[in-house]
């Protein structure tokens, strides 16, 4: 256990004991860990500590951000902090442990997605959570995008009568020679349905409805292996540790267990629909694109298409006079997102936004906790299983 900061001082809480700010500890210190720090901080929290799996890389990153208390003891940086509420910003495939320690303590819970590694792992900390009355959030947070948050205005004004059905795709053309790591690893929270499908199912959700009644699918791992690269801790940059000869004989690989494509096929009740809305989840996490990712809504009376894999905008709307029209932003959307560049750390920052009113007493409007992280982590399972085909052989 290390503490770090201007001149290695340990935390005075004697002095926050009055404090109405809220007490933050960080598990995790790439681009997630520094993202939830940013977020929490602009939620008017205090990010106290942080811990990482190695130390010199969490006592860089601590001090880069004036984090008065760092460590690689999550349990220690427990006793040592006292939170009010956890961060988990590591890889799927290690928050379970953390996450009970955390809750046994009477910690709040933020956590990325996805929840854990399997349903019954995330259905046990949801239940968990339930048990010891503390608050959660789970971040399959691209439903806080400016764009989509329109569109589910829009459908509930009955700008396109009632949805029937919503089509989203999206295909990313990723080097298949990026470093093996945890997305590559199905132990460790890996795979596009744990890194894409999350969101998507939170968006279509928000805008038609959270409750979802059947689906079925077909997953592939068309990748096959990964180039071995030591020093990669920071998801963002994986793309330049790409080896420079892939054919160097003393270069080691190591064989991806998880999908890097899919196609999901669901059904979903609206309050907007007499009948259930389909929706269609298609992604290659490896294929090249032609035309723009998109996210489309289907209506009786006209569609919203937003462009961007994850709605990140334009919006058209396609009504009476049966052209695709661009529709502005409405000011009070515009106005109710954090002024940040990056789309992932503004939407986390949107939701900690609602954790932390919530925690201090607030009235929020209702935000994804671990009941949704729960149940997408045991529809990915029953995806995976690629169970739903029919034999048709014997008509032929």
């Amino acid at each position: 256990m290390v503490r770090c900061g201007i001149g290695r001082r340990r935390l005075d809480y004697e002095n926050d004991l009055n404090s109405k700010r809220l007490k933050v500890l960080v598990h995790g210190t790439g681009f997630a860990g520094q993202g939830h720090t940013r977020g929490f901080r602009l939620a008017g929290a205090e990010v106290i500590g942080m811990v990482g799996r190695t130390e010199p890389i969490v006592m860089e990153v601590a001090e880069k951000m004036g984090i008065p208390y760092c460590g690689i003891d999550w349990n220690q940086a427990l006793r040592d902090c006292q939170p009010d509420i956890v961060s988990i910003a590591t890889p799927g495939g290690a928050h379970a442990k953390p996450i009970k320690q955390a809750i046994a303590q009477g910690c709040h819970v933020f956590c990325d997605k996805p929840l854990t590694d399997s349903g019954e792992t995330a259905k046990e900390l949801y239940e968990i959570a339930i048990a010891k009355g503390v608050k959660t959030a789970f971040s399959a947070s691209f439903r806080y995008e400016p764009h989509v948050m329109h569109a589910k205005k829009l459908v509930a004004e009955g700008a396109i009568g009632e949805p029937l059905e919503v089509e989203c795709i999206s295909h990313f053309n990723l080097e298949r020679d990026i470093p093996f790591g945890w997305s590559h690893c199905k132990e460790e929270g890996g795979g596009r349905l744990n890194n894409n499908f999350t969101h998507k199912l939170s968006i279509v959700t928000s805008v038609v409805g959270e409750k979802i009644l059947s689906i079925m699918a077909e997953v592939r791992n068309d990748l096959g292996k990964a180039p071995i690269v030591e020093g990669m801790h920071n998801f963002k940059t994986r793309r330049e540790h790409i080896p420079k000869d892939l054919d160097d004989p003393f270069l080691k690989w190591r064989e991806s267990n998880v999908e890097w494509t899919y196609t999901v096929l669901a059904r979903m009740e609206s309050e907007y629909a007499s009948k259930p809305v389909s929706v269609l989840f298609k992604h290659g996490g490896l294929n090249p694109r032609f035309n723009e990712d998109h996210i489309v809504f289907y209506g009786s009376k006209g569609a919203i298409y937003i462009k961007g894999h994850y709605g990140t905008g334009p919006l058209f709307l396609y009504g009476k006079n049966k052209e695709w029209l661009e529709i502005a932003l409405p000011e009070e959307i515009a106005a109710s997102v954090p002024a940040i560049e990056d789309s992932t750390e503004r939407n986390w920052s949107y939701l900690i936004r609602k954790l932390v009113r919530d925690v201090h007493g607030e009235t929020v409007a209702s935000y994804q906790t671990f009941k949704e992280g729960s149940l997408y982590q045991q529809l990915i399972d029953i995806i995976r299983q690629n169970g739903n085909w029919v034999d048709v052989r014997h008509l032929q």
